[in-house]
C-alpha cells in the first residue's frame, strides 16, 4: 500500500508540472497586452514599464516561469494585475462558496441517482424504467443555463419563493443562504445526477447478474438480503470513481451555473480573469484546478482499494 501511495504520489507531481508548464504557456498565448489593460487608456511610458518590470513580464518566458513555479510552491501565486491584491487571498476568499455549492450539488445528485438508477436496474424494460431513462436522459441534454433561468422564472419571478440569486455568508444569514443555495445546487446537482444515474443503473444491471448473485438466490436467500448485501454493494463500488469526478468537476467551478445565480465561486473569478487577460489570477486558478482533480483522483484511488480487496491483491 505505502509503494502503491509513493508511486501515485510521484505521478501526481509529474503531472502536476506538466500541466504547470502548459497552463504557463498558453496564457502568455492570449492575445492582449494585461499592463494595457491595468493601467486603462491613459497611461505614461514610464508607468507602463514600472508595472511590467514590477509583475516580471519584462524577462524572458523560461525565467518568468521558473520565479512563478518556484514561488507557487510557498503558495504564493502573485499579485492579480486588476486589482492588486494577492492572487491566494482572491482564491480563498471564493473557495468557500465554490465548496459550499460542490458539496449541495453532489448531495443532490446523490440523492437523484442512487434511488433512480437502482429503481430502473431493478425493474428493467418496465414503464419505470423508460421513464427513468428520459429523466436522465434529459437531464444530461438541457444546458445547465437554461435550467437555471427557468428555475429563476418560476420560483424567484412566478411563485416569488426564492431570490433570484447572489450569495450570503452561511455565518451571517444561515436562512438567506439556504434560500440562495437551493436553486443553484439543484440545479448543478440535476446535471451531475443524470449522468450518474446511468452509471448506477448499469452497475445493478451487472452486479445482478454476477456468479455469486445467482447462488445467493438458489441457497434461498431472501430478497432484500441479496440486493443489500450482494447487489447494491458491489454494484455502488463503480460510483465512488464517477462521483470523485463529478465533484472534481463541481469543485472547479460550474462557470455558467456561477454566472447565472451570481454566485461569486471560483469559476466566476477566472471567467473574470480571461476577460481582463489577468495572468496571476488565470494561471493561479487553473493550477489550483488541476490540483483539485488530481487528488481527488488520488483519494477515489485509495479509498476504492480500500472498498475493494480484490484490487489490493
Amino acid at each position: 500500500m505505502t509503494a502503491y501511495l509513493l508511486r501515485r504520489l510521484g505521478q501526481t507531481a509529474v503531472v502536476l508540472v506538466g500541466v504547470s508548464v502548459l497552463v504557463f504557456a498558453l496564457v502568455h498565448l492570449v492575445p492582449g497586452d494585461p499592463v494595457r489593460l491595468a493601467l486603462g487608456t491613459r497611461f505614461s511610458q514610464e508607468s507602463y514599464d514600472a508595472l511590467r518590470e514590477r509583475s516580471g513580464l519584462d524577462q524572458p518566458l523560461l525565467v518568468q516561469y521558473f520565479t512563478w513555479a518556484g514561488r507557487a510552491l510557498t503558495g504564493d501565486l502573485g499579485v492579480s494585475f486588476r486589482t492588486g491584491e494577492p492572487v491566494t487571498l482572491l482564491i480563498l476568499e471564493r473557495l468557500p462558496a465554490t465548496l459550499l455549492l460542490a458539496g449541495a450539488a453532489i448531495v443532490v445528485a446523490l440523492l437523484i441517482a442512487v434511488p433512480l438508477g437502482t429503481v430502473s436496474a431493478l425493474r428493467p424494460r418496465t414503464l419505470l424504467d423508460r421513464a427513468a431513462t428520459v429523466v436522465s436522459q434529459a437531464g444530461i441534454s438541457i444546458p445547465d443555463f437554461w435550467m437555471g433561468i427557468v428555475f429563476i422564472l418560476l420560483f424567484a419571478g412566478t411563485l416569488g419563493w426564492l431570490p433570484t440569486g447572489g450569495y450570503v455568508s452561511p455565518a451571517d444569514d444561515p436562512a438567506g443562504f439556504l434560500q440562495r443555495l437551493v436553486m443553484p445546487a439543484v440545479v448543478t446537482g440535476v446535471v451531475s445526477g443524470s449522468v450518474l444515474t446511468r452509471f448506477v443503473r448499469s452497475s445493478v444491471l451487472e452486479a445482478r447478474g454476477a456468479d455469486h448473485v445467482r447462488t445467493a438466490e438458489a441457497k434461498g436467500l431472501g430478497t432484500r438480503v441479496v440486493l443489500s448485501w450482494h447487489v447494491l454493494r458491489n454494484a455502488l463500488l463503480p460510483l465512488v470513481t464517477v462521483t470523485g469526478v463529478q465533484l472534481a468537476y463541481l469543485l472547479s467551478g460550474v462557470v455558467v451555473v456561477e454566472i447565472v445565480f451570481s454566485w461569486p465561486g471560483l469559476g466566476q473569478l477566472a471567467l473574470q480573469a480571461v476577460q481582463s487577460r489577468d495572468y496571476p489570477v488565470l494561471q493561479g486558478a487553473v493550477l489550483l484546478f488541476a490540483l483539485t482533480f488530481l487528488v481527488v483522483n488520488l483519494v477515489v484511488d485509495l479509498l476504492y482499494t480500500r472498498l475493494d480487496p480484490r484490487i489490493r491483491v
